[in-house]
C-alpha cells in the first residue's frame, strides 16, 4: 500500500527524470506534477528535502534490485549481468539524472551527498558478489571498484548514444564479467 508521500514522490522522481534538477523551484515541480508547492513542503520540508528523497528513492531501489538478484540466482555473474541489463535498459531515462546528481554530490550539495552512501553500498554488494565467485577479499574489492567504474562509463555512453551503443556496452560488460570469472576460478 502506497502512502500519499510515496505516491507524490513517484511523480516527483518521474518529473526530475524527464526534466533534470537544475535550479528548479518547488513551485515549478508542483505545477509539473499537478499539486501545490505547499503539499511538497508538507511532505518534504524544503527543496533540499525533496531532492534528498529523490536521491534515496531512485538509487536505493537500484541497490535493493541488485541485492535481490544476488539472492535469487546462485551464479553471481548471472545476477550481475541481469542487473546490468536492467540499468542499461533505463540508461536513456535515468542516467542523465544520475550524472546530474553525481555532479551535485561532487560539489558537496547536501541533498546529493547521500548518493555517496549508495555508491559505497553498491561497492560492498559487488565485493560480496566477487567473494562469492571465488576472489580473495582484497581482489574482490578491486574487482568491485573496476565494475562500478566500467558501469558508470558505459552508462554515460548509453545516455549519449542511446540504443545505438547498447550492443557494444553489453559486450564490454559481458567480457569484463567473464574475465573476472576466469580470474576468480584461478584464485
Amino acid at each position: 500500500m502506497s502512502t500519499a508521500r510515496e505516491a507524490l514522490l513517484e511523480r516527483v522522481v518521474a518529473w526530475f527524470t524527464a526534466n533534470g534538477v537544475g535550479d528548479t523551484s518547488m513551485r515549478t515541480v508542483a505545477e509539473g506534477i499537478g499539486t501545490s508547492h505547499r503539499m511538497l513542503n508538507y511532505h518534504f520540508g524544503s527543496r533540499d528535502g525533496l531532492l534528498e528523497a529523490v536521491v534515496a528513492a531512485t538509487w536505493g531501489r537500484r541497490n535493493l534490485v541488485l541485492a535481490e538478484l544476488l539472492d535469487a540466482d546462485p551464479d553471481p555473474y548471472t545476477a550481475a549481468y541481469a542487473f546490468w541489463d536492467r540499468i542499461a535498459g533505463e540508461a536513456t531515462l535515468v542516467a542523465p539524472l544520475f550524472f546530474e546528481v553525481a555532479a551535485a554530490a561532487m560539489q558537496g550539495k547536501p541533498w546529493a551527498v547521500p548518493l555517496r552512501q549508495w555508491v559505497e553500498q553498491w561497492r560492498e554488494v559487488l565485493t560480496t558478489l566477487f567473494i562469492r565467485a571465488g576472489h580473495e577479499p582484497r581482489e574482490a574489492a578491486l574487482q568491485a571498484q573496476m565494475a562500478l567504474a566500467m558501469a558508470r562509463g558505459l552508462l554515460f555512453e548509453l545516455a549519449i548514444t542511446g540504443d545505438e551503443g547498447r550492443a557494444a556496452a553489453d559486450t564490454a560488460i559481458r567480457t569484463f564479467l567473464e574475465s573476472t570469472r576466469t580470474a576468480g576460478q584461478g584464485a
